[in-house]
């Protein structure tokens, strides 16, 4: 199980597939039962509202077609940019809030990612963040099946059993399939979005195109009318002002159109990410205030989760910060919030491209994303919305 560093650990990987590791059996034969019900548990990933609910259903079958008494499957989330609990059967999943895990932590994964097969490990030799859980969830032998694709570490699925004799080969195969059945999924999420921020782009070229075909066309006529020598009579003008007034329809037309990139939904709250981004950053004190709760409303989760990452990473990136200040409130029916670091004094503008397109995004929601210095050493990101124009 990893974090955020699943791609940090490309290095320890290429190191480890360079040289003879063990083959994963590979019987001849499977379960049909097993992949029939595997094609139906798949079919519901194309429903992206129960994306959950696949990976608990995939969890429930790991337990039903092998002697897995319980099982989980924690992914690597990109937009939360942390390993989470994706689905689970069997278990309360209230034991793993507030877990943030790694291939450091958990030792079963990193050996099951990189062999690329399912690792048994009886209690006797847990260690880390196992050694924790086998004690309070009282495991017997884990078992730890790689979720990968082409190289690509996904997740994992994990579980336990009695004994470890009666986790056969075949249902070693069969839960390696299983694995890699949930990359599958993940991968085609991952094509999906791909397949969005395409669509993006191309809107953004069709925006240009327009306005330089359309507006700009229309005004350079104008232009080559109003300066020629000659006399401009009565319908000269009014044909200039016909054009004018075309011209500011069609750009009226396209800057109602979205100016940038859309906040990735995330399924989670701002507190969430507060904590998430206190974990990463260790060295710098993130507070809030103590007589008021950090939150958003839910329509601005995203939004808001977005542009304090930015700021976070802004800080750390351009500025020697120790201290970062969040802060939230709903001042005259909008929603504001603030984030202010220190470590700016010297440095000179401190703001980076992640904050120029975080306020386009705050454009497209219909508020107003600030920044600057403010007096003295700090350095203000202030996200403001009108909660009226989200109704």
């Amino acid at each position: 199980m990893v974090r955020a560093r699943w791609d940090d650990a490309d290095a320890a990987r290429e190191v480890s597939t360079s040289g003879p590791h063990p083959t994963p059996v590979r019987p001849e034969r499977v379960d049909v039962g097993a992949i029939e019900y595997l094609a139906e548990v798949l079919a519901t990933a194309e429903d992206e509202g129960r994306a959950d609910d696949f990976y608990g259903r995939l969890c429930e079958a790991t337990t039903k077609f092998t002697s897995l008494r319980r099982a989980v499957i924690f992914r690597y989330d990109p937009p939360r940019r942390r390993v989470r609990l994706a689905g689970a059967f069997g278990i309360d999943v209230r034991e793993f809030e507030g877990l943030f895990v790694t291939v450091e932590s958990a030792p079963i994964a990193r050996r099951a990612l990189e062999q690329d097969q399912v690792v048994l490990e009886p209690t006797n030799e847990f260690e880390g963040l196992q050694s924790v859980y086998a004690a309070r969830l009282d495991i017997d032998c884990l078992v730890c099946s790689p979720m990968a694709a082409r190289g690509r570490w996904i997740g994992v699925i994990l579980g336990d059993c009695a004994d470890a004799a009666e986790f056969d080969d075949s249902q070693r195969e069969l839960l390696w399939l299983m694995g890699k059945v949930a990359a599958l999924a993940s991968m085609a999420r991952v094509a999906t979005r791909q397949h969005d921020k395409a669509l993006q782009l191309q809107s953004r070229i069709d925006l240009a195109r327009d306005v330089h075909e359309g507006v700009i066309q229309r005004l350079f006529g104008v232009s080559l009318a109003l300066s020629s020598s000659g006399e401009i009579d009565d319908a000269m003008r009014r044909r200039c002002a016909a054009e004018v007034q075309a011209a500011l329809a069609e750009l009226r037309a396209a800057v109602s159109r979205p100016l940038g990139r859309s906040s990735r939904r995330t399924n989670t709250t701002l507190i969430a990410e507060l904590e998430r981004l206190r974990h990463d950053h260790p060295d710098l004190l993130i507070t809030t205030d103590p007589d008021a709760q950090v939150a958003a409303p839910p329509e601005l989760e995203d939004l808001a989760q977005s542009v304090l990452a930015e700021a976070v990473r802004n800080a750390h990136k351009h500025a020697t910060p120790t201290r970062v200040e969040v802060r939230t409130e709903d001042r005259d029916g909008s929603f504001v919030l603030e984030v202010i670091n220190d470590g700016v004094a010297g440095r000179g503008p401190v703001s980076g491209m992640g904050l120029r397109l975080a306020a386009f995004e705050a454009l497209q929601a219909g508020g107003l994303l600030e920044f600057g210095a403010r007096e003295p050493d700090r350095w203000l990101v202030r996200l403001v919305v009108n909660r009226g124009d989200q109704a």
